[in-house]
């Protein structure tokens, strides 16, 4: 970590001198050390500084300042002798100066507490302006300290917006005026940037370069001529406009806020820009003093950016360069003291690696989103597998079920007898006794009436836990010879308000029983279906198949198709597997799949007004009033069930937003096993979960990517929004092909990833 020494100088030169604060400290800490000194008052000072930039500026060579306003004359070797001598005067009276009583405490403060080995940066805070064009390299400090450079800096200053990472240095370079001078040897060391990308103006118009300052920059490169005249600055961008830095106000406001963190102007006096520049914030700058030969202004660049680009700081690369100009000023004189520093004293100065994400900063960025995409997936399976994301994804599953598309009508295997209200009230008027809601003169009717249609499967979804009354013998006798008449019975369940469970009737043999019990989550939404299980010894039910199971196998064995069970124990009927559910399944993560063999019960995507079937009324049927086509019933299924609204048999469902009749949902299931097995419609699958751990992490791994590579806000959100929308487009689509993939913890993984990749990086 360099050492960062601030000089603050108040006064003036020619009565009180300069009141000095030395600050000793490091970068991003508050100073260690505070002490005060004094610079003595000088008015000789000023006089050899104007004195000597006087006789350099007679010099006369062809510079970067004003386009023709120096012109070369041929007398150019009495110049340089003279600009020799005033030079020569001019440091003497600096070391006198730097080495006089009142600043040797500072001196020797400076010498007790830094180290030549360090990195030292100092910053020269004033707003005098002969001490800002003091040649302040030329204090022996420097000498003695080979890894400390200066920088000058306002006592007024605002700290910038931090830069967005980026993949590359992005530098616009305009290459202005260059009457008189070579700029294309700037445009060829600029394009040979390792890790940059450059954008180059040539003489560009004042509407082109302020449309290219409004996008994101790292470098802002000038190199043209340029001047100083009353303290303002003015840069040539073409043959016939030059600009202030005012004129480009709000774009180069804008550039900063945007990341903007060096300015190089390699043009001739540059100090004017540099004070007008520095009032907006920008991080670093580096001016040229005084006019600039070509040849000095393309050395310096050229060693800048390779030492900077190599990995040297901004400060030490600077030094270097200005340095080696050196070998230069046997034609140039004071070639050295021209390139200066400014700097903002709120930013510590980035390296050439800090200014894009390379290779080890990007690998560093990888691997942090690596890390928060494991954390946050292993953190959301876990509270996954604990089951506190069921109820969420159980919504979910429902929302995409009611989206799918209705384009299905009624199955034309089934037929339901609905016993309503009004069938109740008719079978009191015509004295039927009853005893539950279908009495046994109207089935006995019924059955008789159904005899004639030659149904397939009848299914009687009416539980009768009593004998039927002797005085109809053919009822008895039908219902324990017709091998086509099935009746149900209630396993007992706490859940149902059921705890005894229900008797099955007396007359159907035991073969001909099921069990008409339902698993409804704990929302009371019937998703899963129930196809066989193994009753408790004291059930009063000892029915081991669902009676959508023993009609759906009834029918199909008619048509020639069986049931049968696989090695590995899963039901099979024809070469439809039916896949059990198990504890973990999906977006089930806390089913007690001990209950049964359980499967997801793919409902029928009706089209709106139809029901799963066709339906006649009892009454109907019994009275003789519908003229009931005999194509309606031969060899289908017919199911008998409750539909009067004073009855509990009512459930919710996925695809519905109010409770329907048990006895719908029992067709629902039976069509479930017909559709899959006869008409190949797939039944509902789900990955393995090894498969939803990788497509989780998949979608937390890109939450990550988003938040690397979006910095702003609005950006990342609509990213994030994006990728949200594409998430649940796959899931919807592969719903819509029955399969059932995550949906929550994917888009929870890739918020959250999100969140911890911005929070580390970023932040």
């Amino acid at each position: 970590m360099a050492k960062l020494v601030v000089l603050k100088l108040d006064g003036d030169l020619e009565y009180q001198g300069f009141r000095v604060t030395l600050e000793i400290g490091s970068d991003f800490a508050p100073p260690e050390i505070e002490i005060s000194g004094k610079l003595p008052p000088c008015l000789d000072l000023a006089t050899y500084l104007c004195q000597w930039q006087h006789k350099y500026r007679s010099l006369g060579m062809p510079s970067r300042i004003k386009p023709q306003e120096i012109i070369y004359d041929g007398s150019i070797t009495t110049r340089i002798s003279e600009c020799r001598q005033k030079t020569k005067v001019l440091i003497d009276y600096l070391q006198r100066w730097f080495d006089s009583q009142e600043f040797r405490c500072i001196n020797n403060t400076l010498r007790e507490e830094l180290k030549r080995n360090e990195a030292i940066r100092v910053l020269i805070r004033t707003d005098n302006p002969e001490l800002q064009r003091i040649p302040w390299h030329l204090w022996d400090f420097f000498g003695r300290y080979s890894l400390a450079e200066f920088a000058l800096t306002t006592t007024a200053s605002q700290t910038p917006p931090k830069p967005p990472r980026k993949p590359k240095v992005r530098v616009l370079a305009i290459l202005g005026n260059s009457n008189g001078i070579d700029v294309q040897i700037d445009r060829q060391l600029l394009e040979n940037l390792p890790n940059a990308e450059t954008v180059f103006l040539v003489e560009p118009q004042r509407k082109e370069l302020n449309n290219y300052l409004w996008q994101q920059w790292d470098i802002l490169f000038f190199a043209g001529h340029s001047e100083t005249a009353d303290n303002t600055g003015r840069i040539y961008i073409n043959k016939t406009d030059s600009l202030t830095i005012e004129e480009l106000e709000f774009g180069l406001k804008r550039a900063i806020a945007q990341g903007l963190q060096l300015a190089i102007f390699n043009s001739c006096d540059g100090l004017g820009l540099a004070w007008q520049f520095a009032s907006l914030n920008i991080p670093q700058m580096i001016v040229m003093r005084e006019p600039v030969p070509d040849e000095v202004a393309q050395e310096f660049l050229k060693h800048f950016l390779v030492a900077f680009s190599s990995g040297k700081s901004l400060y030490l690369a600077s030094r270097e360069a200005r340095e080696k100009l050196q070998g230069l000023e046997d034609k140039f004189p004071n070639a050295t003291w021209l390139p200066v520093l400014i700097q903002n004293p709120r930013v510590v100065p980035l390296t050439w690696r800090e200014l894009s994400t390379q290779k080890s900063d990007s690998l560093r960025q990888l691997l942090t989103v690596l890390m928060a995409s494991v954390l946050v997936t292993s953190i959301v399976m876990g509270v996954r597998y604990l089951g506190m994301l069921q109820p969420w994804e159980l919504q979910a599953y429902d929302h995409l079920m009611q989206l799918r598309p209705r384009i299905e009508s009624s199955d034309p295997r089934l037929m339901i007898v609905t016993v309503d209200e009004a069938d109740i009230r008719y079978q009191n008027q015509k004295g039927m006794k009853r005893t539950g809601s279908l009495s046994d003169k109207a089935l006995a009717q019924l059955l008789q009436k159904l005899e004639q249609y030659q149904p397939t499967t009848i299914g009687i979804d009416i539980y009768r836990d009593f004998s039927v009354d002797p005085n109809y013998a053919d009822l008895i006798t039908r219902l324990k010879q017709d091998d086509r008449i099935f009746a149900v019975c209630k396993i007992p369940a706490d859940a149902d308000d059921a705890p005894d469970g229900i008797h099955p009737p007396e007359e159907v043999p035991e073969e001909r029983q099921s069990f008409s019990d339902f698993v409804a989550d704990s929302d009371e939404v019937a998703r899963r279906q129930l196809l066989y299980l193994t009753p408790p010894a004291k059930s009063p039910c000892q029915a081991e198949n669902a009676l959508s199971l023993q009609l759906a196998r009834h029918y199909l064995l008619d048509q020639g198709i069986k049931a049968d069970i696989t090695p590995q124990g899963d039901l099979k009927i024809g070469n439809v597997l039916f896949k059990p559910l198990k504890e973990h399944t999906s977006g089930y993560q806390a089913v007690d799949a001990s209950a049964g063999y359980q499967v997801l019960l793919n409902y029928r995507s009706l089209r709106p007004q139809e029901n799963i079937a066709e339906t006649v009324s009892l009454r109907d049927i019994l009275s003789g009033n519908s003229q009931i086509n005999s194509k309606l019933l031969k060899n289908r299924i017919v199911l008998i069930g409750v539909t009067a609204p004073s009855t509990s048999d009512h459930w919710k469902t996925p695809s519905h937003n109010k409770k329907i009749p048990g006895v719908f949902v029992q067709a629902q299931m039976i069509s479930h096993i017909l559709s899959a097995v006869e008409d190949g419609r797939q039944v509902l699958w789900w990955w393995s979960g090894w498969v939803e751990v990788l497509w989780v992490w998949i979608w937390s791994l890109l939450g990550g990517m988003i938040a690397r590579c979006y910095s702003k806000p609005e950006y990342l959100g609509l990213a994030v929004a994006a990728a949200l929308s594409i998430l649940f487009g796959i899931c919807f689509v592969i719903f819509t092909q029955a399969g059932w993939i995550p949906l929550i913890p994917p888009a929870l993984t890739l918020i959250l990833t999100a969140m911890a990749v911005v929070w580390k990086i970023r932040g």
